[in-house]
């Protein structure tokens, strides 16, 4: 059997920009969508948020990308297709997707809300689909998925500047709700004031949290005061360290790079929790001791489910949280990506999709 071609997998012909090798280097890829099914959204991409991780699936730094690949998890646009079951979405609405596009429905995760843990989860790009094609992301002009995966977006919100908080979002937002670190009046850490700290900010203080950010950069103190809201901040400065010993409930850790965890320990009171969303390649050293004097945890965290994730998107609404973005066109997407390896933007890229990805069919 021949393999078909990616424009003809499909009946609705797509155009988005694709990484070809591990060079990671994108460029115009026609491809195509399946038909909208009975229980499909069909909608036009106007934004898609630059995540870390695209970074890493185009270069396959992680080892399990398949070529070509079109990356991009943090999409954002307006319907203009419904599945004749469609129950939660008309054409006109506009709605975002997040990280995965499928899940088995019937484990314990998928029937606590907690898709994103399904052992069969299926991701938004470089994944196999049920119907054994692999799914294309959102540097592309159109995006058809299951209306369960499908979160709405409320009118207050502006597009571009939402488009992270499908990703980004949503990985800061679970683990301040589910570790019980919403509490107003608790003590927060941020470490790393990048695309994820930057949001555990925001929404920390969205829920009346008290925090400090973390970082090893102290350029970036007058930014997270006067501009993110944060109430403190410290570069990893001993004495700074010392002076803040014993007196965070929590701490969220969205450093991807190797760091060492038993200063940050420290900062943490009885029974504090030390809370990893970020990835770092190498493991980390973890002494027992720091643990045990204080009956403190580590844990982690990874994205969230769908009516988390719809649940973080309508906090964000209430209280006016969206992503600082510098809104690029497509063009743009390999210089963002050598820029994004070297931490340079404030915070989050977003690219114009609908304006600038232009078919050449």
């Amino acid at each position: 059997m021949v393999a078909k071609l990616p424009e003809e997998e499909h009946p609705k012909q797509a155009f988005g920009w694709a990484a070809r090798d591990e060079s990671g280097v994108l460029s115009p890829f026609n491809f195509s969508r399946r038909a909208t099914g009975e229980k499909d959204v069909c909608f036009k991409v106007l934004y898609c948020g630059m995540c870390h991780s695209d970074l890493h699936m185009v270069k396959n730094e992680w080892g399990t990308s398949t070529y070509p690949l079109v990356p991009g998890h943090e999409i954002v646009g307006v319907v203009t297709e419904v599945g004749s079951k469609v129950e939660k979405f008309k054409v006109g609405d506009k709605v975002g997707v997040g990280c995965i596009v499928g899940s088995c429905h019937s484990c314990h995760n998928c029937t606590n809300n907690l898709e994103n843990y399904c052992a069969e989860t299926i991701l938004t790009y470089g994944a196999k689909y049920y119907d054994g094609t692999i799914t294309y992301g959102g540097y592309s002009d159109i995006m058809v998925a299951d209306e369960h995966f499908i979160v709405r977006i409320p009118d207050t919100l502006p597009l571009d500047s939402t488009a992270p908080l499908l990703c980004a979002g949503i990985t800061v937002y679970s683990p301040l709700k589910y570790y019980g670190l919403d509490k107003p009046g608790m003590h927060v850490g941020v470490v790393g004031l990048g695309g994820l700290g930057h949001m555990a900010v925001k929404f920390a203080k969205g829920m009346g949290v008290k925090v400090t950010v973390i970082s090893t950069s102290p350029s970036k103190k007058q930014e997270a005061v006067e501009h993110l809201g944060a109430d403190s901040f410290f570069s990893r400065d001993q004495d700074q360290m010392k002076a803040t010993m014993g007196t965070m409930d929590g701490i969220i850790d969205t450093v991807s790079a190797t760091h060492p965890l038993v200063p940050l320990i420290g900062l943490l009171k009885t029974n504090g929790k030390l809370i990893l969303v970020g990835a770092p390649e190498k493991p980390l050293e973890l002494a027992a001791f720091p643990l045990l004097m204080g009956r403190k945890m580590v844990g982690g965290s990874g994205i969230g489910g769908m009516e988390e994730t719809q649940e973080m998107i309508n906090f964000a609404a209430k209280h006016n949280i969206t992503a600082d973005i510098e809104v690029i066109p497509i063009e743009y997407v390999n210089t963002a990506m050598e820029r994004m390896l070297k931490a340079d933007v404030r915070y989050r890229f977003v690219i114009d999709i609908s304006n600038t990805i232009k078919s050449t069919h």
